[in-house]
C-alpha cells in the first residue's frame, strides 16, 4: 500500500499517481490534498493521527513550501512503515509516532541519481510552441512529481530493513525537527495552543482530555462553557467544550463553528480553568 497527502488540492497529485502506476503496482490510498496551502505543522498534526491507523505501507507526503531549495528529500523508516517527502519537519511527527519506541532511521535521496521522470506521451506540439522540459526531469517547483513519487515507488517495492541497499539513499540525521507544543499544567489550570481547526470549525487543542474529566463546566479563555460527551449535549448553536477523537480537548459549537464562537485560530493561546476561578 501507498499512501499520498499533499496541499496541492487538484489536479497535480493526478501526475504523481500517474508515475506511480508507471513505477509500481502498489494500491494508491489518498490521506488528503486538502492541508492547508504550505501549513507544514497542520499536515504534521494530522499524519501523526491519520497515520497510525494505516497497516505498514509507504507514505508519500509532499508539503514543500521550500521545493526547488537546497532543502533535502528524505526517507525515514519507522517501524514497518516508511515515509517519503521533504526534510521541512512534516513527516517527523508521525515518524515518531510510528516507530515506537525505537528512533526513526532517516536517509536523504541523491535526486540526481534517481531515474528521470519522463511522460507516456510525445509533449511536443506541431505549432511550434511546445512546453520545455526540465533538461534532468526534474522541474524546481513539482518535486512531488518527479523526486518523491519515483523515490516513493522505488521504496515501496522492498522491505524496509533493505533501504540502506539502495546507492541513492545516504544514511543521514533529520535536519528539521518539529515538536508539536505540549500545554502548561499549573494546579487546576491549563495553558496550551491551538493545535488545528478542523473542517467542521472544531478547535483542537493540544490539552489531553483527561483534563475535562469530573468537570460539567469550564472556563475558556474567560467564557463558561458546559463540558459534553457528544456535540448533541447542548442545544444547536450552542458552545462546549468536549474530547475530540484524537484525544485533546476541543472547543465547539454543536452544528455550528467552534473557531468562529471562540474567536480562535492555530497557534492561539487558550487557558482552561474550572468553573468558579475566574
Amino acid at each position: 500500500m501507498l499512501t499520498l497527502a499533499s496541499d496541492f488540492g487538484s489536479p497535480y497529485p493526478a501526475a504523481m499517481k500517474g508515475v506511480l502506476l508507471q513505477r509500481t503496482d502498489a494500491r494508491l490510498v489518498d490521506v488528503a490534498h486538502g492541508f492547508p496551502r504550505q501549513d507544514v505543522r497542520t499536515a504534521a498534526f494530522w499524519l501523526r493521527e491519520v497515520l497510525p491507523y494505516f497497516p505498514p505501507a509507504t507514505h508519500l507526503v509532499v508539503v514543500d513550501p521550500g521545493v526547488g531549495t537546497d532543502r533535502d528529500a528524505i526517507v525515514l523508516r519507522a517501524g514497518d512503515h516508511v515515509l517519503v517527502g521533504p526534510d521541512n519537519g512534516v513527516l517527523v511527527p508521525a515518524a515518531n509516532r510510528l516507530a515506537g519506541a525505537e528512533d526513526p532511521e532517516c536517509y536523504a535521496v541523491d535526486e540526481a541519481a534517481l531515474e528521470p521522470v519522463e511522460p507516456t506521451a510525445p509533449v511536443e506540439s506541431t505549432d511550434g510552441a511546445s512546453p520545455q522540459r526540465p533538461p534532468d526531469g526534474r522541474s524546481n517547483t513539482f518535486h512531488g512529481r518527479d523526486v518523491f513519487a519515483p523515490a516513493a515507488a522505488a521504496v515501496h517495492d522492498m522491505a524496509p530493513d533493505e533501504l540502506g541497499s539502495l546507492e541513492w539513499l545516504e544514511p543521514t540525521t533529520v535536519g528539521v525537527e518539529l515538536t508539536l507544543p505540549t500545554p502548561t499544567l499549573e494546579d487546576e489550570r491549563a495553558v496550551g495552543e491551538v493545535l488545528v481547526v478542523d473542517g467542521f470549525g472544531n478547535v483542537i487543542t493540544n490539552v489531553p482530555g483527561s483534563y475535562l474529566e469530573g468537570r460539567e463546566r469550564i472556563v475558556a479563555n474567560g467564557g463558561s462553557v458546559p463540558v459534553g460527551e457528544t456535540f448533541a449535549a447542548v442545544p444547536a448553536g450552542e458552545r462546549l467544550a468536549t474530547v475530540g477523537s484524537h484525544g485533546y480537548v476541543e472547543l465547539d459549537v454543536n452544528r455550528g463553528r467552534g473557531d468562529d464562537a471562540f474567536g480562535l485560530e492555530p497557534g492561539d493561546r487558550v487557558v482552561l480553568e474550572p468553573e468558579g476561578n475566574e
